[in-house]
């Protein structure tokens, strides 16, 4: 390549580079950014949830309290409610008589030992027995409907006492909130 040519190469190159380049002087200045209202450092106690207060449906899914429990386990081939459990029932008796329009179903489950028709009947004594005390703490028997399901739908599997408890219980399942 004679020299020439690689004055023009280097003239061509600087030019390209130079209409690359932005002109800032046609450029108004940026507008000055809108004061942000100030953020209280404390958080607001309007929207803290009070996880006793059974009438307050966020805490159906809240797990400090107690309405977000749902299940009530049963002792083999009994169908009386635990004294541990009655907290759960007290609670969501009161979520229904604060909320008329809410709807719950019992879940009577048993577990796999005895016929199957002994089972759907134990189930269902289980879920009328959780239905009984609701309605013993004020909640309406037209919000609440029991349905048994057995030894149909186990959480467990296994032939053991441990898979055996976890299968005996009453689920709480809300349809209308």
């Amino acid at each position: 390549m004679n020299f020439a040519s690689k004055i023009f190469l280097v003239l061509v190159l600087a030019l390209v580079l130079g209409a690359c380049a932005t002109d800032t002087r046609d450029v108004p200045p940026a507008p000055e950014p809108e004061p942000q209202p100030t953020q209280p450092s404390d958080p607001v106690e309007v929207d803290r949830v009070n996880p006793t207060d059974f009438a307050d449906s966020r805490n159906l899914d809240n797990p400090d309290s107690t309405l977000s429990q749902r299940e009530i386990y049963f002792e083999f081939d009994r169908s009386d409610v635990r004294p541990e459990y009655l907290p759960i029932v007290r609670a969501h008796a009161a979520y229904l008589r604060a909320n008329p329009s809410a709807r719950m179903l019992l879940e009577g489950h048993a577990d796999e030992r005895g016929s199957r028709e002994y089972n759907l009947g134990l189930g269902e004594r289980r879920g009328n027995s959780v239905l009984d005390l609701m309605r013993a703490e004020g909640a309406s028997a037209g919000q609440i409907e029991v349905v048994s399901y057995g030894e149909e739908r186990p959480v467990c599997r296994q032939s053991s006492e441990s898979c055996w408890e976890r299968n005996r219980r009453v689920e709480i399942v809300y349809t209308a909130r």
